[in-house]
C-alpha cells in the first residue's frame, strides 16, 4: 500500500480509502466487518463515513454506517491504526429529519460531532468534513449556475470558528470539505490564514473518467494550496465497469436497486463508457481497474475512495493500485476525453 501526507496535516493516509456508505442498508454488519477486516489487512487506513449514511438516506437507516464502524473499532481494538473520516450533513429538505434547520452553525456542528463520536465510539475524529456547502451553488451534477447570495447559510468565517473550537477541544483533528467549488475552497483557505483558524486539508469531490470537471479550476487550487483530493465515485457508481452497457441492469447491483443514482447513465455517458471499456479490453485490462488506476495516477489525489457491496469487488478494486497505465493507454484515454469532453456532470 502507498501512503501520502494529507494536505499539510500530519495524517498519513493510504492511497486507497474504504468508502462505507452501503454499510447499514445494502451491507449487513457482518459484511461490513468482513470488508473492514480485509481493507485493514491490505494496508488501507482511511475509512470514510458520514452522519447521514447509509444512502439512499432514510430515517430508518441513518447512522447505521457510523454505528457499524464504531462496533468494529471497539471489537478489533484498532482505533490507533485507522484514520476515521466522517461528515456533517448540509442543509436540505431530504435530511431535515436529522436536525431541523440544518446549517453549519455552532448548534448544528456541535450536535453533529457529538452524534458521530457516540456512534463511532471514539473520543476524536481524524478528519471532519462538511458534506456539501451551506449556500446555493452547483453540486451533485447540477449545471446552469444561478447566483443566489440571498440563500447563503452560515457565514464561512463563523463555521471555521466553530470548527476551531472543536479542534481545540480535541474532538476533531483536521477539517475537510466535500462537494465544494474552487471559490468555496479558496474562501475557506483565505479566511483560515487571515484569522489563524484550522486549514482545510482535503476536498472530497466526485472524480472519474466520466467526470473530470474539477480539473478546470479546482485541481489548480489543490496543487498550489496543498489540499488533497479524496475522490469519490471513481467508478461512476459502477458504470465504468461496463456492466450497465446496452441497457443491462444486473440483479443485485446498485443502480438496479437504486435508480436514483443514474446520473452517469446518460446517452453520452454510455457512449463514453463504451469507448473506455473497449480501450481497456484492447489493452488486456479490466475496465474497472483501468478506471481506478487513472484516478490513482493523478498528482492532486490524496486517496481514492472505493466502495463495494461484495468482497470480490473490494479485492479487485484494491488490486488496481498495482496497475500502472502505459503512456499509450493514457494518451488514448485523453483522446476519448476529447471526443466526450463532458459526458456527465
Amino acid at each position: 500500500m502507498e501512503y501520502k501526507r494529507l494536505g499539510r496535516s500530519e495524517l498519513q493516509v493510504s492511497r486507497i480509502a474504504l468508502g462505507t456508505m452501503t454499510f447499514g442498508r445494502t451491507n449487513t454488519e457482518a459484511e461490513a466487518f468482513e470488508q473492514m477486516d480485509y481493507a485493514l489487512a491490505r494496508g488501507i487506513n482511511l475509512f470514510d463515513a458520514a452522519e447521514m449514511y447509509p444512502v439512499p438516506t432514510d430515517p430508518a437507516y441513518q447512522g447505521n454506517t457510523e454505528r457499524y464502524i464504531g462496533n468494529w473499532l471497539k471489537a478489533r481494538g484498532c482505533r490507533d491504526r485507522v484514520v476515521v473520516a466522517t461528515k456533517a450533513v448540509g442543509p436540505g429538505a431530504q435530511v431535515s429529519y436529522i436536525r431541523p434547520q440544518i446549517h453549519f452553525d455552532r448548534a448544528n456542528l456541535r450536535a453533529a460531532v457529538e452524534g458521530s463520536l457516540q456512534r463511532l465510539q471514539t473520543d476524536y475524529i481524524d478528519l471532519y468534513q462538511l458534506h456539501w456547502p451551506d449556500r446555493a451553488t452547483n453540486m451533485f451534477g447540477r449545471l446552469g449556475y444561478e447566483h443566489q447570495p440571498e440563500h447563503d447559510g452560515t457565514p464561512i468565517l463563523e463555521t471555521l470558528q466553530v470548527l476551531a473550537e472543536l479542534v481545540a477541544e480535541g474532538k476533531i483533528r483536521h477539517i475537510g470539505l466535500s462537494n465544494e467549488t474552487a471559490w468555496g475552497a479558496m474562501t475557506f483557505l483565505q479566511l483560515a490564514q487571515q484569522h489563524d483558524l484550522p486549514r482545510v486539508v482535503s476536498i472530497q469531490n466526485p472524480y472519474n473518467l466520466l467526470n473530470r470537471s474539477l480539473e478546470v479550476g479546482l485541481a489548480e487550487v489543490m496543487l498550489r494550496e496543498q489540499v488533497d483530493l479524496l475522490a469519490y465515485s471513481p467508478l461512476a457508481f459502477g458504470v465504468l465497469s461496463g456492466k450497465y452497457l446496452e441497457g443491462a441492469r444486473p440483479q443485485g447491483t446498485r443502480l438496479t436497486d437504486f435508480p436514483v443514482f443514474a446520473r452517469y447513465l446518460t446517452e453520452s455517458g454510455q457512449a463514453a463508457t463504451a469507448a473506455y471499456v473497449a480501450l481497456a479490453r484492447e489493452a488486456g485490462l479490466d475496465p474497472a481497474q483501468m478506471a481506478l488506476a487513472y484516478v490513482n495516477s493523478r498528482p492532486f489525489l490524496g486517496s481514492n475512495i472505493i466502495g463495494a457491496t461484495r468482497m470480490e469487488q473490494l479485492q479487485s478494486d484494491i488490486d488496481a493500485l498495482e496497475l500502472q497505465l502505459s503512456a499509450e493507454v493514457l494518451a488514448q484515454i485523453d483522446a476519448i476525453q476529447q471526443r466526450f469532453t463532458y459526458p456527465c456532470p
